[in-house]
């Protein structure tokens, strides 16, 4: 897949002070209430659209930003700063609307392309299903020929923005037996007869998600629904999950550096024993360490970056497990030992850590889990070491 070359650098900067002006007045002020109320906050990912976040990738033709996909991490870096839940809700229902400005039909831009641009509509990705997560090639959602139609009856689960979505690229089995083979996507709409929403997730945090899901019950989708027919279905997931894993590296690294912000400034003020406390040694180290991982975690990322803005999907599939597995595996005893240096204090909400924490698990199921990037680089090594 091909990527735009981007804004200029000028306007890239111009767009990067307004997205910080706007998590700041319309996201920071909110993310523990949304914790406490276990909110999916819809009307703020919808607020996005003032910036035209909703559209990051989409080229202007077509109502969007058209900035390149380093860029777009940027943002949700930005945003993760503050709530990764918040960014990676809103990257997934971009990303509903980017997949449609690439690969729909005329109709199906029509349809939902405005929606989602403007917030009006939110979008979900539906894969998993609560027998089948990594191994996406067994689902069982299947699609039967009705006519000109297709019926579509299973459940779906682990589902981003699962809460409100009502634009929803599924993916179903329409050949069984015949795994990856016979999976293709449809395009479902959640205000229709045989959609049955199920109550979002009582998780430990990251509300913000919006994590669900929602059953299929003879469900009617028109030819016109069909997005990626059988043999191409399953494709069409793969070649945007690299992207995913990229992201959700980023968006931990983000998360790490604006943790370790906070404690390196609490630390230079606070005393003890007649002098800041990063100058003793056991904090500052702790502190080094983190620092160190957070260059080799960033590094990952950028090479992943570059590998998929060069539109080899094939080539970043080991980038992008190398990103995620180091992100994630460092994301949560980095973020310890911030709020370890910042003594209790690190345990007060405002500082954001224990947000930052709960969000740092959800990374590790995401788009493939750990175990499952380790499984992809152990596939790797007979052909990248001998």
């Amino acid at each position: 897949m091909s990527h735009s070359n981007g804004l200029p650098e000028d306007k890239f900067a111009e767009l990067i002070t307004q997205v910080i002006e706007f998590r700041d007045r319309q996201i920071a002020p909110h993310v523990i209430e949304w914790e406490k109320t276990r909110m999916f906050p819809a009307d703020a990912i919808a607020s996005a659209q003032e910036l035209g976040l909703l559209g990051m990738e989409i080229s202007p033709e077509l109502g969007g930003l058209g900035v390149s996909f380093a860029q777009k991490l940027k943002v949700l870096d930005v945003l993760s700063e503050v709530s990764m839940p918040y960014a990676f809700s809103l990257v997934n229902t971009h990303n509903v609307a980017a997949r449609l400005a690439r690969y729909g039909t005329e109709d199906q831009k029509d349809r939902f392309l405005v929606d989602l641009l403007s917030g009006n509509k939110l979008g979900s990705t539906a894969l998993t299903e609560p027998g089948a997560g990594s191994d996406f090639s067994s689902i069982t959602t299947h699609a039967t020929p009705d006519k000109d139609s297709w019926r579509l009856n299973g459940e779906k689960a682990w589902i981003t923005n699962a809460a409100s979505s009502t634009v929803i690229v599924a993916y179903a089995q329409t050949e069984p037996g015949t795994g990856a083979r016979g999976i293709a996507s449809f395009l479902i709409d959640g205000t229709q007869e045989g959609f049955e929403r199920v109550a979002p997730y009582d998780l430990i945090g990251s509300h913000a998600i919006g994590t669900g899901g929602f059953r299929l019950n003879n469900y009617l989708a028109s030819k016109a629904d069909l997005l990626a027919p059988a043999g191409e279905g399953f494709s069409a997931a793969l070649a945007t999950i690299n992207e995913a894993r990229t992201y959700v590296a980023s968006m931990c690294c983000a998360m790490v550096e604006a943790s370790l912000r906070s404690s390196v400034e609490y630390a230079s003020k606070r005393e003890s024993f007649g002098k800041p406390i990063i100058e003793h040694q056991g904090l500052s180290w702790q502190l080094a360490r983190v620092a160190n991982q957070l260059e080799a975690a960033r590094a990952l990322t950028t090479k992943a970056i570059m590998v998929i803005e060069n539109g080899d999907s094939e080539a970043a599939i080991l980038p992008a497990a190398h990103a995620k597995k180091f992100a994630t595996e460092f994301v949560e005893p980095a973020l310890t030992a911030c709020t370890q240096a910042m003594g209790a204090n690190g345990l007060k909400e405002e500082f954001l850590l224990g947000h930052r924490l709960t969000a740092a698990r959800v990374a590790n199921y995401v788009d493939g889990s750990t175990e499952i990037m380790t499984d992809r680089i152990a596939k790797s090594l007979r052909s990248t070491y001998t």
